[in-house]
């Protein structure tokens, strides 16, 4: 079996290391053959990064790594300029973000043997963009750009100030036209106030389009196809607890939907189950959502707030840091999804994608609630759902009066409804 690619973000890596690659290659196909200006929003760990760096390679014209794929003998394999801007990489939190953006610009003149003078990034950015375009039209690929206003967002006046210089970077992107042969921007929130969303009125905004709902996540059958062998270990591991293992795998890691019709699984969260052949909440674990709690404090929503939201689709497009949305804060960051869409009204429903953010969430809002650790919180929700496998009405009554009696009122209130809610879970 090929080896498990658990944080491996790199194409070459993954080909080259023989990592196991899931082929996502007919979309590319389709991206860079239907259009020319994208932005695709995800959740963290959702593979945006393999996919920018998957487009390097391709758009490098390297088409031996792409042998056994669906695109090896599909397009013609001629290499383009690109310049790849990470922001996940760039120093703005040490350097500043203007400074970061200076440092990662001049490497990629150095290495293109450009050379310029001006003390103006977006200048710099907009110079790379002609001298490399004139002879091959470049490609431009920006990754997490909007790292550096997440990782200020408790902080508004730096947020906001990150948000101009990158508003700045982006404003030379249309005027470049004719240089540029394909752009692709990922992140995980679309920020309504940064230029790249109202100078390019041509930017195909993918990130709730049919077409390209499971480019990221894998499907149901990549699942079966890819991973049949370690699923099969699973369930030797688990005959005891889980009689239909793909199901138990379903309703942990299952559930994540762009357009209410087409789900796939948590790609991190699944290679971590094949890896530790354990259930646990691996996702989940690797950030936790303090900020999201706090939010969801202060404006007194509660778990029963947040499960099947009904929505109308214009509000996913109202995003600003100067006026924080929690159900469209949430689904951009991966904690809801889209459970449901009628086309007829435009009006989606969101829910947790699955158990493991269902569980997770609501012990973490509780540990917030209650003033306790999530560590305490847990094994609470963990000694309550034993008590209500085994009946045991009086110890589940009296777990439910330690978790609620520092939480108040108005979360209190419903007790019931998370009553019904630990069944759903458990």
């Amino acid at each position: 079996m090929k080896k498990l690619p658990i944080g491996v973000q790199q194409f070459s890596e993954m080909i080259r290391g023989n990592y196991l690659y899931v082929d996502k290659t007919e979309y590319l196909h389709r991206l860079i053959s239907s259009g020319k200006y994208y932005f695709l929003s995800r959740p963290r760990r959702f593979g945006k990064s393999l996919l920018i760096s998957t487009l390097y390679e391709l758009f490098s014209g390297r088409q031996e790594l792409f042998e056994g794929l669906w695109i090896y003998d599909k397009i013609a394999w001629q290499p383009h300029p690109v310049i790849w801007l990470d922001f996940s990489k760039m120093s703005h939190k040490t350097l500043g973000l203007e400074a970061a953006l200076h440092a990662r610009l001049d490497e990629i003149a150095q290495t293109a043997g450009i050379s310029y003078h001006t003390p103006s990034y977006s200048a710099k950015f907009s110079t790379l963009i002609q001298q490399l375009g004139r002879q091959q039209q470049v490609v431009i690929l920006i990754d997490e750009y909007d790292k550096p206003i997440i990782d200020y967002i408790e902080d508004v006046e730096k947020a906001a100030a990150n948000r101009e210089i990158l508003k700045n970077l982006y404003s030379v992107v249309k005027g470049n036209d004719q240089y540029i042969q394909f752009f692709l921007i990922t992140g995980i929130s679309k920020f309504t106030q940064v230029s790249i969303f109202s100078d390019l009125n041509n930017l195909n905004d993918i990130t709730m389009t049919r077409q390209y709902a499971q480019m990221l996540g894998y499907t149901e059958a990549e699942v079966h196809h890819y991973f049949a062998d370690r699923i099969g270990e699973l369930a030797e591991i688990y005959a005891s607890v889980y009689p239909d293992i793909f199901q138990a795998i379903r309703d942990w890691y299952n559930g994540y939907s762009w357009d209410g019709r087409q789900f796939v699984y948590n790609p991190f969260s699944l290679l971590n189950l094949f890896a530790k052949q354990s259930f646990e909440d691996f996702w989940f674990q690797t950030a936790t959502p303090t900020f999201l709690v706090k939010l969801i404090q202060q404006k007194q929503y509660t778990i029963f707030d947040l499960e099947n939201r009904q929505l109308n689709l214009t509000f996913f497009n109202k995003y600003d840091i100067d006026n924080m949305e929690i159900n469209s804060l949430l689904f951009q960051t991966g904690y809801l999804t889209i459970k449901a869409w009628d086309l007829a009204t435009n009006v989606i429903t969101l829910d947790f994608p699955n158990k493991e953010v269902a569980y997770s969430f609501s012990a973490h809002l509780l540990a917030g609630f209650n003033q306790k650790s999530t560590e305490q919180t847990g094994g609470l929700l963990f000694e309550m759902q034993k008590a209500l496998t085994a009946a045991n009405v009086e110890k589940f009554m009296a777990l439910m009066r330690a978790m609620f009696a520092n939480v108040t009122y108005p979360n209190v209130d419903n007790k019931e409804k998370y009553y019904q809610y630990l069944r759903q879970v458990k």
